[in-house]
C-alpha cells in the first residue's frame, strides 16, 4: 500500500497488515532475546519467561505502521499518535524564533496556538512531519526527563526543535520533547531535506510529547482529550478558526 493513492469515494485498497518495526528496536530486542535465551539454557525459568515478554514488548514499542496522509495544501497533519493534553496561546520557542544565520527567517515571536500531544508508552512513537516542505532547522536542547505530560516539559526537559518551511512560505514548528521515561530523541531528518506531508522525521524513545505550533490565524480542529493518529489525523486546516466543541463520553 505504501505511495499508493487512496480516496473518499472508494479509490484505493485496504486490509490490515502486521506493522513493521523500526530498525532502532533491534538492538533492544536481540540483548532482550539473548538474555532470556541465556536464562534459559540455566533453567532460570521465572527470569527467561519475563526476558522473553520483554521482547515482544520492545518490538510493540517500536512498530511503525503504514499511514494514509490526507493532501491538502490547507492541512496540517498531526505528527505523532497520541492524546490532546494541551491547547494554548503561547510564545514560540526562542529557538525557532531567533536569527540562526542560515539566511531564512524563523518563526515570528508573536503569541499562537500550541497543541501538546502526549505518547504513553502504548502508543506508537514514529513522528512525522505535519507539512510538506523543507526542513529549515533542527536544534537539539539537553534538559530534564520531567513528566511529559506536564505544560513546564515544553521549557524544561530535553527537546529538539523542528521547523518546516512550505514553498509557499508557509512555516510550521513542531518540538518533540523527552519525558519520565524517555532517554533518546532520535532524528531523522537534518537541515535541507525535503520532506512529503506525513513523512517519518524522528522517534522518541519510552514515552514523551510533542507540541506543534500553528500558524497565526488557525486554530485547531481537534479537542481537549482527544486521540490522534500521526500522519493521519487533521490538526488544523491553515486559515481556519472554528470554535469546534465535543462531549467526552
Amino acid at each position: 500500500m505504501a505511495n499508493e493513492v487512496l480516496d473518499n469515494r472508494g479509490r484505493g485498497e485496504a486490509s490490515w497488515n502486521w506493522p513493521a518495526f523500526h530498525p532502532e528496536s533491534h538492538k533492544f530486542a536481540a540483548l532482550a532475546a539473548i538474555l532470556s535465551g541465556l536464562a534459559a539454557t540455566f533453567a532460570w525459568e521465572t527470569l527467561a519467561w519475563p526476558l522473553a515478554g520483554l521482547v515482544l514488548c520492545i518490538l510493540a514499542f517500536f512498530r511503525d505502521p503504514k499511514r494514509v496522509t490526507p493532501q491538502g495544501d490547507a492541512f496540517i497533519v498531526a505528527p505523532a499518535d497520541g492524546l490532546v493534553t494541551l491547547i494554548q496561546k503561547v510564545e514560540p520557542p526562542r529557538e525557532l524564533v531567533f536569527d540562526d544565520g542560515s539566511g531564512t527567517a524563523g518563526l515570528s515571536p508573536e503569541p499562537v496556538t500550541r497543541i501538546s500531544i502526549f505518547m504513553s508508552v502504548f502508543d506508537v512513537h514514529i513522528n512525522r512531519a505535519p507539512i510538506g516542505g523543507t526542513v529549515r532547522r533542527v536544534v537539539y536542547i539537553p534538559g530534564r526527563f520531567l513528566n511529559a505530560d506536564l505544560d513546564k516539559a515544553s521549557e524544561e526537559n530535553e527537546r529538539q526543535h523542528f521547523l518546516i518551511e512550505r514553498g509557499d512560505g508557509l512555516k510550521i514548528g513542531f518540538t518533540q520533547i523527552a519525558g519520565l521515561v524517555a532517554r533518546r530523541i532520535v532524528p531523522f531528518v537534518k537541515p535541507g531535506d525535503l520532506l512529503a506531508a506525513g513523512q517519518r522525521v524522528g522517534l522518541i524513545r519510552f514515552g514523551s510529547r510533542v507540541d506543534v505550533y500553528l500558524p497565526a490565524g488557525t486554530e485547531p480542529k481537534v479537542l481537549m482529550g482527544q486521540k490522534i493518529v500521526a500522519g493521519e489525523t487533521i490538526l488544523a486546516e491553515v486559515g481556519q478558526q472554528p470554535l469546534i466543541e465535543g462531549v467526552c463520553q
